[in-house]
């Protein structure tokens, strides 16, 4: 899971980071950093994975948005998620060049989201998502 340094994206990110949990998601592990941590070895052993930001078009974002536009993730289930519909936006235009299957994103206010829906939402992405 890979969010920008918005306090807002870093929230939802441990909310979602904290429901991946047994026994609704057994056999799954979650790693969160700030995108300007983030290299491309880290993306390729995961089955899924997950970006949020706060604000369209963060710097920290630049190398993840290069990376995209060059790297192959046909059909990897990816879940995007802000408080920022244009961030939701920013994101799958960022994200879809690499082919990645992206699932319904989560538009969430700055709290953390109902644990229910926010359970379903992974689940949905985990399952593959929807391009």
């Amino acid at each position: 899971m890979v969010t920008d340094d918005g306090e807002s994206s870093q929230n939802l990110a441990k909310s979602i980071a904290a429901a991946i949990t047994p026994p609704l998601f057994d056999g799954y592990s979650v790693s969160v950093m700030k995108a300007d941590a983030f290299y491309g070895t880290d993306i390729l052993p995961a089955h899924a994975f997950f970006f949020g930001c706060d604000a369209p078009s963060p710097s920290s974002f630049d190398y993840a948005k290069l990376l995209f536009e060059r790297i192959n993730l046909a059909r990897r289930p990816c879940g995007i998620f802000s408080s920022n519909p244009k961030a939701l936006k920013y994101l799958a235009r960022t994200i879809s060049p690499s082919g990645a299957s992206i699932g319904r994103p989560l538009l969430a206010k700055a709290d953390a989201p109902d644990a229910a829906k926010l359970g379903e939402w992974i689940k949905g992405v985990l399952e593959g998502g929807s391009r």
